[in-house]
């Protein structure tokens, strides 16, 4: 990428796959674009004429000549980007931020807490390999769920298992029932060695750091990402400052140890 941080690349949307068959549309582009990336990390997208917005990578950063970003329609300038399809451009600049700490992790136990959109910026830790992976999935409803076509490849790796859980009862679902933080206890893991990743809607992330805090996880094992409080992306707007931090430069990754740390409104 270029130098100047402002200054983004025109890039070709190579595919678009839509994710979600409910009335939430939620959409992953590939797009053809050579990046070096680590997972937690996000980038700038833009629309010309229309607005720009940060969106972590949902894609491995091993997976060379392309990145993917999974994208909800939600407003303007999501709506203008549903709009395209492959062929059309886009302009990308970054990557920007903290990433997940993976030399720290990688080897280890980890426990992936997802909601909804969350399993997007989650998504390319899977591309490293760990001791133990245990992943809970949790959606609104059946047809809320993120890259159900890789649910099988994820659980065929070795000591992985993958849980799904809808927020209700619904015809014909087999799954779990409930809510992330209620189904904990029914996941296998080693309190003492997990490492917890989250990301999700904050009441989520909230109730699931929570609890597994009762539980006997240290605050410096659970990671979560704060995307959702950027907006530039080089700490220069000032939206994401939180005290002395700067969530688009500082984070957005931090442990819940760093948080605690933090002023409340976060």
């Amino acid at each position: 990428m270029k130098a100047n941080p402002y200054l983004p690349v025109k890039a070709q949307i190579e595919s678009v796959t839509q994710e979600t068959f409910s009335d939430l549309d939620i959409k992953t582009y590939r797009i053809a674009l050579e990046m070096d990336f680590e997972a937690g990390q996000f980038v700038e997208l833009s629309v010309p004429g229309v607005g720009e917005a940060p969106f972590g990578f949902a894609s491995s950063p091993r997976e060379k000549g392309f990145i993917e970003l999974t994208i909800k329609r939600t407003g303007v300038l999501t709506d203008a980007v549903h709009a395209l399809g492959a062929g059309d451009y886009v302009w990308v600049r970054g990557p920007f931020g903290k990433p997940f700490p993976i030399n720290e992790i990688q080897g280890r136990e980890i426990l992936i807490v997802a909601g909804g959109l969350g399993l997007a910026p989650l998504r390319p830790l899977l591309g490293y390999e760990y001791g133990k992976v245990n992943m809970l999935i949790a959606a609104r409803g059946e047809k809320d769920f993120l890259y159900k076509y890789e649910y099988g490849k994820w659980a065929s790796r070795k000591n992985t298992a993958i849980t799904q859980t809808i927020d209700r009862e619904e015809q014909g679902w087999n799954g779990m029932t409930g809510y992330p933080h209620e189904l904990l206890d029914k996941i296998p893991f080693d309190r003492q060695a997990v490492t917890a990743v989250l990301c999700g809607p904050p009441v989520m992330i909230k109730a699931v750091a929570n609890r597994l805090q009762e539980m006997g996880v240290l605050p410096e094992r659970i990671l979560t990402t704060l995307e959702m409080r950027m907006t530039c992306g080089i700490g220069k707007c000032g939206k994401c400052n939180i005290g002395h931090e700067y969530i688009c430069v500082d984070g957005p990754v931090y442990s819940l140890a760093e948080l605690a740390a933090l002023p409340d409104e976060y």
